[in-house]
C-alpha cells in the first residue's frame, strides 16, 4: 500500500516507473469517432435484449420451481442466466461508457471492481457449466430413477461455486488503480515487484483453472451422456424419457459449445495483453481485442435463445407465462333472470321471407306502438335492449295470425306464399 501511495503521489507528470512495476490498461482507449459510438450502441443492443431474454428465462424458471418442478439441471440453468443478467447490468454499462470517453470519470470504486465484477461472473458460468455436465449425466445414465434434491443442497453448491469464483479473480480487483495520465484519468493495472514472479503464474494457471479445466470437463461428460443415451435403443420402457434425456444432452451441450467458442478469443486477447508485459511483444490489435470483447458479452444474449429453441419444456412454460402476462380479464357476462329459461323466444324468418322485401302490416287494435317489419321485430328482439328475450305484443299477435292461418290477403305480408306458380310466373 506505501508503494501504491508513492506512486500516486509521484505519478502527476504521467511518469511510470517501469522497473518498479508492471502495467497494462484495463480498458481500450478509442481515438476514432466512429467507433466512440458504433461499440457503445453494439453494447446497447446486446444489453437491452439480452437481459430481456434473461429475466424471462428466469421468470419461467422460477414459476416451475414454485409448482415444484425442482431440480439440479434446472437449478444450474437459472443460475447460469444469473450471472448472464449480472453481466449485462452492472458491466456492459460501465464499458460502453468508458469507449465512448477518452477519460476515466466512473470514479475509483468502479475502476477496482468492474473488472473483478466481470471475471468473476464468468468465472461462476463456468463452473455451473461443470457441475451442470455431471448432473446431466447422471441424469441420462439412469434416466427411471427420480432423485430428490433438496433447495439447501442446490443452494450450497451455487454458493460454493460463486465464492470460488469470486475468490479466483482477486487479483483483477488487487492491482487495479485509478492514474492520472496527463489531464486524463485511466485505469490500469499495476503490479508491484515483489508479486511479479506470483503474477507470471497466476496468467498461465488462470485461464487453465477458469477456462480450459471446466470447459474440458464439461466436453467429456456431455459426450459420455449423448453416448449413454445412444445405447439404452429401444430396450428402455419409457422411450419419452429416454427422447426428453437426450434432447437435454443436446440443449446443455450446445450450451457449453456456444459458451467455450465465443468466449475463447478473449482468453487470447488477455494473455496476450499480460504477456507483453514481460515480454517485448507487439499489443494485440485493437479490431481483434474489441471483437473478443463483443463475442463475450454476446453469450449472455444467445444463452437464453439457446435454451427457448432446443428445449420443448422451456417453450412450453414460456407460453404459458406469456398468456397469463398478456391475457386481459373478459367482461362478467349479465346476470339471467328467473324467466329467462321460459320466456317465449322470437322466431328466426325463413330464409325466403328474410331475402324479400317486407311489406307493411295492419296494426291491431291491442297494439300501442308503430308498425314494424318481422325482420325488424326479431332483430330487437335480441337486441341488447332486450336481451331477456321477452317477445313484444305486436310480434307475438303477427306470428299467431300466421300459424293460425287467419290472415287476410290484405293483411298478409307474404302473398306469393299463398299464390298459385303459374300466377307468379306471370
Amino acid at each position: 500500500m506505501d508503494k501504491l501511495q508513492n506512486l500516486n503521489s509521484s505519478n502527476d507528470n504521467s511518469t511510470i516507473d517501469t522497473e518498479s512495476f508492471t502495467e497494462w490498461d484495463s480498458y481500450q482507449r478509442l481515438d476514432s469517432r466512429e467507433l466512440k459510438m458504433l461499440i457503445p450502441v453494439i453494447l446497447g443492443i446486446i444489453c437491452v435484449l439480452g437481459f430481456a431474454g434473461n429475466l424471462t428465462a428466469m421468470g419461467v424458471l422460477l414459476t416451475n420451481a414454485h409448482k415444484g418442478k425442482l431440480s439440479l439441471i434446472n437449478s444450474l440453468i437459472l443460475n447460469l442466466m444469473f450471472a448472464d443478467g449480472l453481466v449485462l447490468a452492472f458491466t456492459v454499462p460501465f464499458k460502453a461508457a468508458t469507449f465512448s470517453r477518452a477519460s476515466w470519470t466512473l470514479g475509483w470504486f468502479v475502476c477496482k471492481t468492474c473488472d473483478w465484477f466481470l471475471h468473476s461472473c464468468m468465472a461462476a458460468k463456468s463452473f455451473t457449466i461443470a457441475i451442470m455436465a455431471k448432473a446431466c449425466y447422471k441424469y441420462v445414465s439412469n434416466p427411471l430413477k427420480q432423485v430428490s434434491i433438496r433447495c439447501k443442497t442446490v443452494l450450497v453448491i451455487l454458493f460454493f461455486s460463486w465464492l470460488l469464483a469470486c475468490v479466483i479473480a482477486v487479483p483483477q480487483w488487487l492491482f487495479a488503480v485509478l492514474q492520472k495520465d496527463g489531464d486524463r484519468m485511466v485505469c490500469i493495472q499495476v503490479v508491484p515487484p515483489n508479486t511479479l514472479r506470483f503474477m507470471s503464474v497466476y496468467i498461465k494457471a488462470y485461464p487453465l483453472v477458469t477456462f480450459c479445466g471446466p470447459i474440458s470437463f464439461a466436453l467429456l461428460y456431455f459426450w459420455r451422456a449423448y453416448g449413454s443415451s445412444q445405447r439404452h435403443g429401444s430396450k428402455t420402457q419409457n422411450l419419452r424419457t429416454q427422447i426428453r434425456s437426450r434432447k437435454l444432452t443436446l440443449m446443455l451441450f450446445s450450451l457449453t459449445v456456444t459458451t467455450a467458442t465465443m468466449w475463447l478469443p478473449q482468453w487470447v486477447s488477455w494473455v496476450w495483453r499480460h504477456h507483453v508485459t514481460e515480454t517485448a511483444a507487439p499489443s494485440p490489435p485493437l479490431v481483434f481485442t474489441l471483437s473478443s470483447q463483443l463475442l463475450m458479452f454476446s453469450i449472455s444474449l444467445i444463452n437464453p435463445m439457446i435454451v427457448l429453441s432446443l428445449s420443448e419444456e422451456f417453450r412450453e412454460s414460456y407460453k404459458g407465462l406469456w398468456r397469463r402476462l398478456t391475457l386481459r380479464k373478459h367482461p362478467p357476462k349479465p346476470k339471467q333472470g328467473p324467466h329467462t329459461p321460459t320466456a317465449q323466444k322470437c322466431p328466426c324468418p325463413r330464409p325466403e321471407t328474410a331475402a324479400g322485401q317486407a311489406l307493411p302490416r295492419k296494426s291491431g287494435p291491442a297494439e300501442t306502438k308503430p308498425d314494424q317489419d318481422a325482420e325488424h321485430s326479431c332483430t330487437d328482439a335480441e337486441s341488447p335492449a332486450n336481451k331477456d328475450g321477452i317477445v313484444l305484443p305486436d310480434v307475438e299477435q303477427f306470428w299467431q295470425e300466421r300459424e293460425t292461418n287467419s290472415l287476410t290477403d290484405v293483411n298478409d305480408p307474404v302473398p306469393w306464399e299463398h299464390q298459385d306458380p303459374t300466377e307468379v310466373k306471370k
